[in-house]
């Protein structure tokens, strides 16, 4: 028997070989674009994700309602409720105030502007409504009272109260500090021939920051000298930082009781 011969042996292995590539090449593009498009495909359901971070970040803010105590007046009582979301007055509103007759007028024209003024300023340092004395005096009162219990029940909120003062002692941050060093203080009243007169003070870093009359006479030509000389005292104990003040012309009374309970709250704040 003859034996093959070697030439035909390797012309049969190349063409085995050639088979092989031109296989495995006519298998490889039909793999890849598979593999391609599974790798496209896969990011879709991450981005699909995404927007259910945003709806949980949606319901973190909450609102609370407070109402202030009833501040009588002389036509009737006043009382306010606050909205407040993130530690803000979002709205304002009168629960009671005086009715009947010209009181009804006088509401409804001073009230309406009294909220937006509480909503805009955040406290109770509010003008008074030209001809409605007895209710804006009342309104502020009971605002207030009504900011008083929000500070009350939020301990951590570190505001003007001395809440903030006791905590200040070793803690990090010059801006932390100076925030916990503002507290408000009240004075004592002072007597004057038309009514008493009293006085309370923001005190922050050692300085008034400031000052409004919480009693002052009322009623009759009382009430608008009063009208007329507090928001003046107000403003020049804040730049004087203390007592010693201008009386206000026409209203020595006024004047005077103001600056003994101006002294008074100064020396509870110890300046």
């Amino acid at each position: 028997m003859r034996k093959s011969h070697p030439i035909r042996r390797v012309v049969l292995a190349t063409a085995a070989t050639v088979s092989g590539v031109v296989l495995l090449l006519s298998l490889k593009p039909a793999s890849d674009p598979a593999a391609a498009a599974a790798a496209g495909a896969a990011p879709q359901p991450g981005a699909a994700a995404r927007p259910s971070p945003q709806g949980g970040q949606r319901g973190g803010a909450a609102a609370g309602t407070v109402t202030g105590d009833a501040a009588q007046t002389q036509y009737g009582a006043v009382q306010v409720r606050l909205t407040v979301a993130n530690g803000k007055i979002t709205g304002a509103e009168a629960v009671q105030a005086p009715k009947g007759g010209v009181s009804d007028q006088k509401t409804a024209l001073a009230v309406p502007r009294l909220n937006q003024e509480a909503v805009a300023a955040g406290n109770a340092d509010i003008d008074a409504v030209s001809g409605a004395t007895y209710t804006s005096t009342g309104y502020k009162k009971s605002l207030q009272s009504a900011l008083d219990k929000i500070k009350a029940s939020s301990p951590g909120s570190g505001g003007e109260t001395g809440a903030g003062s006791g905590s200040s002692g070793g803690s990090g941050s010059s801006g932390d500090s100076g925030a916990a060093r503002a507290r408000t203080v009240t004075g004592r009243t002072a007597q004057t021939q038309y009514g008493p007169v009293q006085v309370r003070i923001t005190v922050s870093g050692g300085r008034i920051t400031r000052a409004e009359a919480v009693q002052a006479p009322e009623g009759g030509v009382s009430g608008q000298k009063t009208a007329l000389a507090v928001p003046r005292l107000n403003q020049e104990a804040v730049a004087a930082g203390n007592a010693d003040i201008d009386a206000v012309s026409g209203a020595t009374y006024t004047s005077t009781g103001y600056k003994k309970s101006l002294q008074s709250a100064l020396d509870q704040a110890g300046g």
